[in-house]
């Protein structure tokens, strides 16, 4: 007798296999049908009915276009054939214009106030650009404006200048100018800038400054040994543009930067964290301030979104001062919680509730703006960038509170905001706020077309006379008060 015994095991396995390659296959959605019938929209529905969307183009554009598909014409070899010049100029920024009325630490001012950003971009390669940025009818953080009402508005118009570049700085990568230069792929990516460059840390929070020096990255690391799966680290350092009101002062900005800065993906979460060392010099010749930074974001039960995020800077002795009441004048820390409910709607409809506390004098690295270090804390903490909207004070000096707000995105096409939000001094010291503080803010904000963009802000606060602790007298009339209200149309290109 001939003939085989079936392998159950073999017959299983095979049966598998079919059942998973139809698994596979109905995973897939059919291709494009081309037929009589022929509808453009059902096939553009086959794809999520997705479509291009055209954005606004710069205002100039000379060279390799950046966003762009097609048959593009040979590239040069100039720094190798592993290196291809993919040259290209483009101009381009925004134009924000605002109407508002403020009352604002005593001043009463009734204004149209105006902005013109330009980011100039001169792409080289994939890797290598030269950029800078202009805010030309500015002076540093003073706006072009008309005084037209007020009890302190001025009936006049004022033109603020400044040719000189915010920024300028070439980027670039050390492994792709190794590739060209030598011809051979190279094994590592190592980028890098020089220049007058914006150093932008924990949302801005940390530092938010254009800095002249340069930076360094080791990009996309990981360690088996330390369960890294992927990790960056950026050194940085600067030697003038160094700008710290809080530690410093206003103006005095031409010290010495050192410090470095790691984003690791850790603990179920994402880690930030950084030191710097500022170093003074003229007449802050010797002083030595220390700042350390750790943030850490993560997701809980998908009901919570948390980041907390910790500040510390002290001066020359690290532990003189800081563990001793915090008494020294450069000497502070910080903790900022940022919190936000995963609804019904979660990616439209957004609760929120951010809370700090704050002792001694906790500063950000840099700020080139003078904000402090609670900027980010809600919509009542920052001000506008144009017309001096008031703000609740921001230092976060011996004192604690935060916000509480809501935030709905309609379709994705709008946003609405309503907060309410608090500081409360627990120590007098003649920083921050001496007394309570309280706010009431909302904000809209609408796309008109791709280029247009219209917004709305209205704030009012209550900055308490009284003992910061007798709720009794703000209620009867012994408090002072800013608001404000403000329209701002802003034009991209």
């Amino acid at each position: 007798m001939s003939g085989t015994i079936a392998d159950p095991a073999a017959a299983q396995s095979s049966s598998a296999a079919r059942k998973q390659d139809k698994l596979v296959k109905n995973a897939f959605l059919p291709d494009p049908q081309y037929d009589a019938e022929y509808s453009a929209q059902r096939q553009v529905d086959i794809y999520g009915a997705k479509s291009a969307v055209e954005p606004p183009r710069p205002a100039i554009e000379l060279g390799r276009q950046q966003y762009t598909s097609g048959l593009y014409n040979e590239s040069s070899t100039f720094l190798g054939q592993l290196n291809p010049l993919l040259p290209g100029l483009s101009v381009f920024g925004d134009w924000r214009t605002a109407v508002a009325y403020n009352n604002n630490n005593g001043k009463d001012i009734a204004q149209i106030a105006t902005r013109l950003n330009l980011d100039v971009d001169l792409k080289i390669t994939a890797t290598e650009r030269i950029h800078a940025f202009f805010t030309p009818i500015q002076d540093d953080n003073v706006y072009s404006r008309f005084e037209f009402g007020g009890g302190d508005g001025d009936q006049e118009f004022t033109a603020e200048l400044d040719p000189d570049p915010a920024t300028l700085f070439f980027e670039g990568d050390f492994g792709s100018l190794y590739s060209g230069f030598s011809g051979k792929e190279a094994s590592f990516d190592l980028p890098f800038t020089v220049g007058l460059f914006p150093l932008f840390l924990q949302n801005g929070i940390w530092a938010n400054d254009a800095i002249l020096g340069g930076a360094v990255t080791l990009p996309a690391r990981n360690s088996a040994a330390l369960g890294l799966a992927n990790f960056d680290i950026t050194f940085f350092a600067a030697f003038d543009n160094v700008d710290n009101a809080g530690i410093f002062g206003a103006g005095e900005d031409n010290n010495n930067l050192y410090g470095v800065t790691a984003f690791i993906d850790a603990l179920d979460g994402f880690v930030e964290t950084g030191y710097g060392l500022e170093q003074g010099r003229d007449e802050e010749e010797g002083l030595l301030t220390h700042f350390l930074t750790v943030a850490y974001t993560r997701r809980y039960y998908n009901t919570l979104s948390n980041s907390t995020r910790l500040f510390a800077n002290f001066a020359d002795d690290p532990f003189a001062n800081f563990l001793d009441d915090l008494e020294g004048k450069n000497d502070g820390f910080a903790i900022i919680s940022e919190n936000s409910l995963i609804s019904g709607l979660p990616s439209t409809l957004i609760p929120y509730a951010n809370f700090f506390v704050g002792f001694g004098n906790p500063q950000p690295l840099v700020d080139g703006n003078g904000a402090g270090i609670l900027k980010n804390v809600g919509i009542n903490f920052e001000t506008d960038a144009l017309t001096g909207f008031p703000k609740l004070d921001d230092t976060g000096s011996n004192t604690f509170g935060g916000a509480i707000g809501l935030q709905y995105l309609f379709n994705l096409d709008q946003q609405l905001v309503f907060e309410v939000a608090m500081v409360q001094p627990f120590e007098e010291d003649g920083i921050g706020a001496q007394n309570a503080q309280y706010g009431f803010g909302v904000r809209y904000q609408v796309p008109l077309s791709r280029a247009w963009l219209f917004r709305a802000d209205a704030t009012y606060q209550i900055l308490a006379e009284a003992d910061k602790n007798d709720f009794q007298d703000i209620f009867e009339g012994n408090f002072e008060d800013n608001f404000g209200i403000r329209a701002e149309l802003r034009r991209k290109f």
